[in-house]
């Protein structure tokens, strides 16, 4: 594959490129900051055990950035890596972000093919979404969109009502899934080519996310009573369940109670 991002990559730390919390004074700022830091949680959260990025992997954010990568094409690249290892586990572990970069340009490489070709501006694509049919997607174009609608408004109900109580995780993760899920949604209206796998794929990677802040912000004896009584429901089941799939049931159903008391919505279309 011919690679889109060269080899420009610098060495310099982010740290003086970088605008923090406290001296963000733009949108763009802000989104700019964002950029940076979606991407390091995604591939923290990802990798499962905290690691600091290296100035390279910094150069490879700013590069993505700077040619224009979507936060979410990104996000994507980074979740299908880390299935793909998963599928196939290897002795070493993933420690750089450089293991992605494949799999971000062959997204970008797709995403813009995508856009090639799309009719009118994105109000008139939107507009006309509701009465198309794609031959490549499970719904009409115009179905999908008013469920993500719907799951968008799910998001703020539950984010309004954590705000209530006070900043933290939860209440942030939600605000972020907000807006990811608002530009995937838009990115998804105005494609020439809408697949319905890659936005299934970013909608997994924000369940992803949810689901950990939900396990980050619950009481551990609220957790352990959870999964008390799902321990209990599933006695009768488990002489007949194969230990993996039970562990997995047990940590499912602990999930599911989880979603339901905190009101987060699930995000894949296997619900529409």
């Amino acid at each position: 594959m011919k690679r889109l991002l060269g080899t420009s990559l610098d060495s310099k730390t982010p740290d003086s490129r970088l605008p923090t919390p406290e001296t963000l004074d733009s949108d763009s700022d802000l989104n700019y900051f964002n950029y940076f830091t979606e991407i390091e949680d995604a591939f923290v959260r990802r990798r499962g055990k905290h690691l600091l990025l290296s100035p390279l992997d910094w150069a490879l954010i700013e590069t993505w950035q700077q040619i224009g990568v979507p936060l979410h094409v990104v996000l994507r690249g980074v979740e299908r890596s880390f299935d793909s290892w998963e599928a196939r586990p290897r002795k070493r572990s993933v420690k750089s972000l450089l293991y992605c970069q494949e799999e971000v340009e062959a997204q970008y490489a797709e995403w813009q093919e995508a856009r090639v070709g799309r009719a009118g501006d994105a109000e008139d694509a939107a507009g006309n979404a509701a009465e198309a049919l794609n031959e490549d997607l499970p719904f009409s174009r115009g179905s999908v969109l008013e469920y993500l609608e719907q799951v968008r408004l799910a998001l703020v109900e539950a984010w309004q009502q954590r705000r209530q109580i006070g900043e933290d995780n939860l209440s942030e993760a939600l605000e972020r899934g907000i807006s990811l899920l608002q530009a995937i949604t838009e990115d998804f209206a105005t494609s020439a080519l809408p697949d319905a796998r890659k936005l299934e794929d970013s909608l997994t990677g924000l369940e992803r996310m949810l689901s950990d802040a939900l396990k980050a912000v619950v009481a551990a004896a609220d957790l352990d009573s959870i999964r008390h009584e799902v321990v209990e429901q599933l006695r009768p089941y488990r002489a007949h369940m194969d230990k993996a799939v039970y562990q997995q049931t047990i940590d499912n159903l602990t999930l599911k109670r989880l979603r339901e008391h905190f009101a987060v919505p699930r995000l894949s279309l296997f619900y529409l």
